[in-house]
């Protein structure tokens, strides 16, 4: 949908995630084995999925500043059920979050959303503000300030309506 590279580390899962629904078609991948699989999902894991990604998106789109794209299930009810362990290496005493339960999906995205916390990427991962697509992305510029996937895609779209609201040429 974009022309982005994808996000770094554990965002990477969330976004792919976030990113399994093009709002625009309505293709959802996690209707597929392979979409499935892709997340380790049996069938009968869709729907608690489906649910995780919509109240993903939801913060997603809160990092660009934009108001929910509907009601979801709060993102931290959904991670309450993900519980981190924090282990320590004995070796260097390096320590790490790690998920309790690593074999589900909430507890993967949990242990990417602590991890992303902690190094000050978690804001940079948003939501195209264009109704119609709401893709996740990862926004790399200096300012922290992207509002759209694509700006040759959404970007355009949404200059060329601005355009035509103030010139009075109706949208086509």
């Amino acid at each position: 949908m974009n022309d982005r590279a994808p996000a770094p580390g554990g965002l990477g899962l969330i976004e792919a995630l976030v990113n399994s629904l093009n709002i625009e078609t309505g293709a959802d991948s996690l209707e597929t084995e392979a979409g499935r699989a892709a997340f380790g999902l049996a069938e009968t894991e869709v729907a608690a999925a489906r649910e995780l990604r919509e109240a993903l998106r939801a913060a997603c789109l809160a990092h660009a500043g934009h108001p929910p794209h509907r009601a979801t299930t709060p993102l931290d009810e959904l991670l309450s059920a993900a519980p981190l362990l924090v282990t320590v290496a004995p070796g260097d005493g390096a320590a790490a979050l790690r998920p309790a339960r690593p074999e589900t999906l909430t507890s993967r995205v949990a242990a990417a959303i602590a991890s992303a916390v902690a190094d000050g990427t978690w804001l940079r991962l948003k939501a195209c503000e264009a109704p119609d697509c709401h893709w996740a992305y990862y926004d790399r510029s200096p300012a922290g300030r992207s509002r759209w996937c694509s700006m040759s895609v959404c970007g355009a779209r949404a200059k060329m309506r601005t355009y035509r609201a103030r010139r009075g040429t109706p949208p086509s």
